[in-house]
C-alpha cells in the first residue's frame, strides 16, 4: 500500500498542485512571521541597553514625578563615583533650512558631558560639552544641509525655538532613540531650560574602577533618599530587554491572528480538496477493496499520502517563508518604520512550519479519508461523474439554521443589551451557522444569482448554474473559505468608514473655526496663543484646555458636574493648564490667505506646533484608522487568496471529474469559447456566493459594533463604504474569472475522441 500511494502521487502531481498552494501559502505566511519577528527579537536583545554601555548605577524617580538637579551633584559627589549624569527623554521641533518645522516626531534627550558615561555612536564631530551646543541624527543633519557650526533652531513645550550650534551627528537608527523622527541631543541643563521639566527621568552612575559597586549602591541608596530607586547595571539592562521584548511579541501576537485567519482558510481548502479527490478514486478504492484492501489500509493510504504532500509544500512553505520575511521588510523600510535586526531563520522554526503545514494536511484529511472508505466495494463500480451527490443531513441542516438564527440575532440585539461579548459571539455563529447550513444557503444564492445569466446565456447559462450546484457540500465548502477572509476585510473596512465618519462629525461639532494649531506630541507652548491673539489678522483665538478637579473656589462646581469657563476665567483659575489645540479664525474683512500667512509667521519660531484647516485635520485624525485599514486588508489579503486558489482547485477537479461529460457536450458542438465560458460562470458564481456572504456578515458584525458605540454615548452610526464593497465583489469576479483559464484550458487540452474513452 506503501508503494501504492507514493505511485498514486506521482501520477497525480499535477492534479495536488493546487491544493499543495493552499499549504504552500499557509505555513509561507507562519514561517515569514516567525523569521521576521526572530529578527526583531535578535535586535531588540542587541540594542538593549546601547546607551548603558558605560552606566554602572541607575537612579529613578520612585515616587515623585522627576529627579531634581540637586541630586544629580550629591550623588557626584559620592565617593567611588567616577561620572553622574541626568538623563530625560521629550519631545521637540527643529527648525528647517527653510524656516518651516521638520516633519516628524521629534525625540529630545539629555546627553551627559562626562565622558564617563557617553555611549553615543558619532557620525561627525562630537557630542556637546557646554550649553548651547547641539547633536543632530545624522540623516537629518544631511537633509536639512546643516553642517558642523551651524545655528539649528531648536523648540520644546518650555516656550518658542532658540539656537544653538551644530557641534555634531550620531547614528542611532535601529536604537531606543530611533522612533522614526529626527533625533536632538542637548547637554542636561539645555535640555531642562527649552522642555520647562523641573528635573531629570534619571541619573546614570558610572563607578570608579576597583569600586565595590554593591558598596557603592548603598551609598548612592542613602545619598537618594526614600523617593528615590537605585538598579544595578544588570537590573537595568535586563528592564530594557524586558521592555524592547515586549513590544517585539505584542506585535507577534498580532500577526499571528491574521496567520490564524489563513491557516483556518487554508484547512478548507485542504478538506475540500481531498473530499473531491476521494470522491474521483471511487471505482480505484473499491477496486483495492475487492481485492483484499482493508478499510483501514484504504484510511491510512489516504492518511500517507496527505503527510507526504504536507510535508513538501511544508518545505516550500518555508522557503517561501523567507522570501516572505524580507519583503516584509523592505516594505517597512521604504514606510520609514524602524525595523531592528535581520533575517532569522531557527531550526525551530523549520520544525514548527514543517509540523504545522502537514499538521494541517493531515487533519483536513481525515474525515475525507474516513467517508471514502464507507462505500460497499461492489456498489462503489461506478463512473463517478454520473454518482449522485449526497446532501448534508438533516441533522446538519437544522443545527445550522438555529445556529445562523441565533447569531443574526444576538448581533442584533447586542445593542439593546449593552454587550460587547455579545457582538463577538453574534458574528462567531453566524459563520458557523453558514458554515453548516452552507449545502442549502449557499446553492440557492448561486441561482439567484445565476437568473440573469441564464436569461442571457440561455443555455450556456443553464448548463454553468446546473454544474454550480451540482455538488452542494462541495459548492458550500468552497464557497464558506471566501466568507473568512472577506468578512473580516469587510467588517474593517465598514469600522473603518463609519469611525471616520464620526470623527469628522466630531470636529465638525466641536470646531467651528477656518484653522486649528495643535501641538505635536504636547501641550501648545505657553506664550503661542498670546502671540496668535496679538496679530490684527487673527480674530477668534481660542485655546481648548480643560482638567479634572475636586478642589474649586468656593465649591462652586459640584462633584460629577462638567462646567464651561471662559478663557480669562479658566486661566484665572488653572493658569499652568495648556491645551493641546487651539481654533483660530480671521478677523473681519481678512482673507484666509492673509490670515494663514501671519499664523505662519508666528509658529515659525515654534516648531512643535503644526497649522492644518479643518479638512486637513480630519484628514490627521482619520489617518491613522486609513493606516490600520490598508495594515489589516494586506494582512487578511492572503487568507483571500488562499481561498481564491479554493476555487481554482475546485473547479480545475470538478473538469477532471467531468472529462467525459465536457467531451460529449464539445462532441456536439460545445465550441471551445462556450466551454471556456460555462467554467468562468462557474467559478464566478462560487467566488460570488461567497463574497456576498462575507460582505453580509461583516457588515452585520460592524453594523452591531457601531450601534452598540452609539448606546453607550459616543456619536457612531453605520455608514457603508459603497464603493470599497462594490470593489470587494469586483476584485473576487476578476480573480474566479482568471481562476478558470487553467481548468478551461485542461477541459479543452484533450481530443475529444480521447476524453470519450476516459474511465
Amino acid at each position: 500500500m506503501i508503494r501504492l500511494t507514493l505511485r498514486s502521487l506521482r501520477a497525480e502531481a499535477l492534479r495536488m498542485l493546487l491544493s499543495a498552494l493552499a499549504v504552500v501559502l499557509g505555513v509561507a505566511f507562519v514561517a515569514g512571521t516567525m523569521i521576521f519577528v526572530d529578527g526583531m527579537r535578535t535586535g531588540a536583545y542587541e540594542r538593549a541597553g546601547t546607551f548603558d554601555r558605560h552606566t554602572d548605577l541607575g537612579v529613578y524617580s520612585a515616587g515623585r514625578e522627576v529627579l531634581p538637579p540637586a541630586l544629580v551633584d550629591r550623588v557626584r559627589a559620592v565617593d567611588g563615583v567616577a561620572a553622574a549624569a541626568g538623563e530625560l527623554t521629550n519631545t521637540a521641533g527643529i527648525v528647517g533650512a527653510d524656516g518651516r518645522p521638520v516633519l516628524g516626531f521629534t525625540m529630545l534627550v539629555a546627553i551627559p558631558a562626562e565622558d564617563a558615561l557617553r555611549s553615543y555612536d558619532v557620525v561627525a564631530g562630537r557630542l556637546p560639552d557646554r550649553a548651547g551646543e547641539v547633536v543632530l541624527d545624522a540623516p537629518t543633519a544631511a537633509e536639512q544641509g546643516f553642517g558642523l557650526g551651524a545655528a539649528v533652531r531648536i523648540g520644546a513645550t518650555g516656550g518658542a525655538a532658540r539656537s544653538y550650534t551644530l557641534v555634531g551627528t550620531v547614528d542611532v537608527a535601529g536604537t531606543a532613540r530611533d522612533i522614526g523622527g529626527p533625533f536632538v541631543g542637548l547637554v542636561g541643563p539645555d535640555a531642562l531650560t527649552l522642555t520647562g521639566e523641573r528635573g531629570y527621568g534619571r541619573i546614570m552612575v558610572a563607578a570608579r574602577p576597583g569600586t565595590d559597586v554593591a558598596a557603592l549602591t548603598e551609598k548612592v541608596r542613602a545619598v537618594s533618599g526614600a523617593e528615590a530607586t537605585v538598579k544595578s547595571r544588570r537590573q537595568i539592562l535586563d528592564e530594557a530587554v524586558e521592555d524592547a521584548v515586549r513590544n517585539v511579541d505584542q506585535f507577534c501576537m498580532l500577526l499571528l491572528i491574521f496567520v490564524g485567519v489563513a491557516i483556518v482558510v487554508a484547512g478548507f481548502v485542504i478538506a475540500n480538496t481531498f473530499a473531491i479527490v476521494l470522491a474521483q478514486r471511487t471505482r480505484r478504492t473499491a477496486l483495492l477493496r475487492l481485492i483484499g484492501a482493508t478499510r483501514g489500509q484504504v484510511f491510512r493510504s489516504t492518511l500517507l499520502e496527505s503527510a507526504v504532500l504536507g510535508l513538501v509544500a511544508s518545505a516550500l512553505g518555508v522557503l517561501l517563508g523567507v522570501a516572505l520575511a524580507a519583503g516584509l521588510r523592505l516594505v517597512l523600510s521604504h514606510l520609514d518604520v524602524p525595523v531592528t535586526g535581520g533575517l532569522t531563520v531557527t531550526g525551530s522554526t523549520v520544525l514548527a512550519g514543517l509540523l504545522l503545514g502537514t499538521g494541517l494536511t493531515v487533519c483536513a484529511a481525515l474525515l475525507p479519508a474516513w467517508r471514502g472508505t464507507r462505500i460497499a466495494p461492489v456498489a462503489a463500480l461506478t463512473d463517478a461523474a454520473v454518482q449522485p451527490s449526497r446532501g448534508a443531513g438533516r441533522v446538519r441542516l437544522s443545527i445550522g439554521a438555529v445556529v445562523l438564527a441565533v447569531g443574526v440575532a444576538a448581533l442584533a440585539g447586542a445593542a439593546s443589551a449593552g454587550q460587547l461579548l455579545l457582538v463577538a459571539v453574534g458574528g462567531v455563529l453566524t459563520f458557523f451557522g453558514i458554515v453548516l447550513f452552507g449545502p442549502v444557503l449557499v446553492p440557492a444564492l448561486a441561482r439567484v444569482f445565476g437568473w440573469p445569466v441564464r436569461r442571457v446565456l440561455g443555455a450556456i447559462g443553464e448548463l454553468a448554474v446546473s454544474n454550480t450546484v451540482r455538488n452542494p457540500r462541495r459548492v458550500a465548502a468552497t464557497a464558506t473559505a471566501l466568507v473568512i477572509g472577506i468578512g473580516l476585510v469587510s467588517a474593517f473596512m465598514v469600522g473603518a468608514r463609519s469611525t471616520k465618519d464620526g470623527i469628522e462629525r466630531s470636529v465638525d461639532a466641536q470646531i467651528g473655526t477656518d484653522f486649528v494649531v495643535s501641538g505635536i506630541g504636547q501641550d501648545l507652548p505657553a506664550a503661542l496663543v498670546g502671540e496668535l491673539a496679538s496679530r490684527p489678522e487673527l480674530g477668534v483665538v481660542h485655546e481648548q484646555r480643560s482638567t479634572v478637579t475636586d478642589d474649586t473656589p468656593d465649591g462652586e462646581v459640584p462633584a460629577g458636574h462638567v462646567i464651561d469657563l471662559s478663557d480669562q476665567d479658566f486661566a484665572a483659575l488653572f493658569p499652568a493648564r495648556r491645551g493641546y489645540l487651539a481654533e483660530i479664525d480671521p478677523a473681519v474683512g481678512v482673507s484666509a490667505e492673509r490670515a494663514r500667512d501671519a499664523i505662519t509667521v508666528v509658529l515659525g519660531r515654534y516648531p512643535t506646533v503644526n497649522l492644518m484647516d479643518q479638512g486637513a485635520y480630519k484628514k490627521m485624525l482619520t489617518g491613522t484608522v486609513d493606516m490600520l485599514l490598508a495594515f489589516v486588508t494586506a494582512l487578511l489579503g492572503l487568507a483571500v487568496v488562499i481561498a481564491l486558489v479554493g476555487v481554482a482547485n475546485t473547479l480545475s477537479l470538478s473538469v477532471v471529474e467531468r472529462t467525459r461529460e465536457n467531451a460529449v457536450l464539445r462532441a456536439v458542438a460545445l465550441t471551445r469559447g462556450r466551454m471556456r465560458a460555462v467554467l468562468a460562470v462557474e467559478a464566478v458564481l462560487m467566488a460570488l456566493v461567497g463574497a456576498v456572504l462575507g460582505v453580509g456578515l461583516g457588515t452585520g458584525v460592524s453594523a452591531s459594533t457601531m450601534a452598540l458605540l452609539d448606546r453607550l454615548g459616543g456619536d457612531f452610526h453605520v455608514v457603508l463604504p459603497l464603493g470599497q464593497l462594490g470593489l470587494i465583489l469586483g476584485v473576487a469576479v476578476l480573480a474566479a474569472l482568471l481562476a478558470s483559464v487553467l481548468p478551461a484550458r485542461r477541459a479543452l487540452s484533450r481530443p475529444v475522441v480521447e476524453a470519450l474513452a476516459d474511465q
